[in-house]
């Protein structure tokens, strides 16, 4: 019997680390069958003479829960590499609920991820009110990537307690209720359970979400559930308003890693914003020191800066400013001819100077863009490439004897799509690396499906492979694929996916070494209901396997959806 697929003459880096070599794979019922010299026919041939052959790319660090109900392509992820994600993070998750909190729930996902309720509401087939009734929800959806997904807290909280649980601690029953929900959810196949203490994580009104006004106790209960299971994974989002703030959260969950044993997951960052904010090399060590103690601790990095992005076609800091508020109803061309009417100009260099001025309070990328304060211009950048060598605005304006805003009006009218960008955390090169280097943190920080026209972190992993491997020759690519596949498959607990090799899942990516590359992102109206969203693809990848199935071939979809979801039952 012949292969369903087989990949021929490619360079084999396979997820290991383990120098690459040359062979062939060989794909039969959505399984590596093959790997070597391969002789047998096949329905299906992809050439790969002078690509790298390596395992589907793995992040697992997304907010898709609400995009795979209206986009059975999974981007922006797929087309940087990526066959498998995780979603559900930091407590923010559409199950369970309750048929009357739909709308609100919707609200609050708008309110943190920038996802918009109008584009939710239109494209959700809301049929589910469970965990397990989600993802077998999602396991009908047609979809050309894999989806695994964490229970999320404030969810659970909001099912269990009702509008309590904006207000009130739980009480012995609903501690009970919720983790009886935590088994029911890890049967199910739920990777795990998330949980968020972030002060950037807020209602619509702008008090804290249902997971900050849980206790650690009622953390420590629910984490216990998991580990009398000896099961899932335990993801939480830190508190960074201060590093004051940001020790005490880490010396408590620090508690929860070692008492419960279950990996623990948060994210690693470095920033200046906040209060005397904690150094990323003391978390570094907090990591050593943790597991040191006994515990399983994973700090999730991204591979480049967490970013507010602004343009004309979506967020300006300007925008709630009196002399621009009516102007940013008009239409893109009518903004840009007012742009240049010197009088306007003159207003709208004149408005900037009564912004908020910059204070010490941390802000994340919904903040940065609904709610903005004075720019800083020697930190926002006017986006010219994807090389993190873009000029800043401030050296634009002395070299053109211009205001900030002036050089910004020129820009924008010059070119509809320019985009700047401020880092928020992040913001240097050489943090980043620190961080990737550190043995225990995970290059999957993506936030893909979330912020839509705030941010763009779904080039995470073609960043990786041009900026950091290509460029600046820090990683060798065999590093960087197994950061981006056998590492966070390890983390992640997915047993066949990560590796190619003969067993495992069939999740492969063909691309070239030499170009691959994330495109610069634009702003596009695609979402549900015509809601605007930053999309960014990526040059450089020849073909995308998923489960033995092509799914891209140079970027375009094959109409093929075979993504499951991953289950974790252990």
């Amino acid at each position: 019997m012949g292969l369903d697929l087989a990949i021929k003459n490619g360079t084999i880096v396979d997820g290991s680390g383990g120098p690459r070599y040359r062979a062939d794979i060989g794909i039969q019922d959505g399984k590596i069958v093959e790997v070597g010299r391969i002789h047998s026919n096949a329905n299906e041939v992809i050439d790969a003479e002078g690509k790298v052959v390596a395992p589907g790319f793995i992040d697992g660090h997304t907010h898709m829960d609400a995009q795979v109900a209206w986009d059975p392509s999974g981007s922006c992820s797929c087309w940087h590499g990526v066959t498998s994600v995780v979603m559900g993070n930091c407590g923010f998750a559409l199950a369970p609920c309750r048929p009357e909190q739909q709308e609100w729930l919707a609200r609050c996902l708008e309110a943190v991820e920038d996802i918009p309720t109008d584009a939710m509401m239109a494209g959700i087939n809301w049929t589910w009110e469970t965990f397990p009734q989600y993802l077998d929800n999602v396991e009908k959806l047609p979809k050309a990537i894999n989806y695994g997904a964490f229970l999320g807290h404030s969810a659970l909280r909001m099912y269990t307690m009702g509008d309590r649980a904006l207000t009130e601690i739980a009480t012995e029953d609903d501690l009970k209720q919720m983790g009886d929900s935590v088994s029911e959810a890890l049967g199910a196949g739920a990777l795990g359970l998330s949980t968020s203490r972030a002060s950037t994580h807020v209602t619509p009104d702008g008090s804290p979400i249902a997971s900050r006004i849980a206790d650690w106790s009622e953390i420590d209960y629910l984490v216990d559930v998991m580990a009398r299971h000896n099961r899932g994974i335990f993801q939480i989002g830190p508190d960074v308003a201060s590093g004051a703030a940001h020790k005490t959260f880490l010396d408590r969950l620090q508690k929860v890693a070692v008492d419960s044993g279950r990996p623990v997951m948060f994210g690693t960052l470095s920033t200046r914003q906040g209060v005397d904010p904690l150094p990323w090399q003391s978390q570094m060590q907090y990591l050593d020191d943790t597991a040191d103690a006994g515990g399983r601790i994973f700090g999730q990095t991204t591979t480049r800066p967490i970013i507010a992005l602004f343009s004309v076609k979506s967020y300006l800091p300007f925008d709630n400013l009196p002399a621009w508020r009516e102007l940013r109803e008009l239409p893109i061309q009518e903004q840009q001819q007012r742009f240049a009417d010197p009088g306007i100009r003159r207003a709208l260099v004149a408005d900037e100077s009564g912004m908020k001025p910059r204070d010490n309070t941390f802000q994340g990328g919904g903040a940065a863009t609904t709610d903005p304060k004075k720019p800083d211009y020697t930190n926002l950048y006017a986006l010219k490439g994807v090389d993190w060598d873009d000029p800043t605005v401030d050296e634009l304006s002395r070299m053109r004897g211009q205001h900030p805003v002036e050089v910004m009006l020129d820009l924008m009218i010059e070119n509809e799509d320019q985009l700047f960008v401020q880092p928020l955390v992040n913001e240097t090169p050489e943090d980043v690396l620190g961080m990737l280097l550190h043995p225990r943190t995970l290059a999957t920080f993506s936030d893909s499906g979330a912020h839509v026209c705030q941010e763009m972190g779904s080039s995470l992993q073609t960043h990786l492979l041009s900026y950091w491997v290509r460029n600046r020759k820090m990683f060798t690519l065999e590093e960087a694929v197994r950061m981006v596949t056998f590492d966070n498959a390890s983390a992640f607990e997915l047993p066949d996916r990560g590796l190619l090799r003969p067993g495992y899942r069939a999740d492969v990516v063909v691309f070239d070494e030499a170009t691959i590359k994330p495109r610069l992102p634009t702003v596009e109206s695609d979402l549900p209901g015509g809601s605007r969203r930053l999309v960014q693809k990526a040059d450089g990848i020849a073909a995308t396997v998923v489960n033995g199935t092509t799914t891209l071939l140079d970027g375009e979809s094959t109409g093929c959806y075979p993504g499951e979801v991953l289950r974790g039952n252990g």
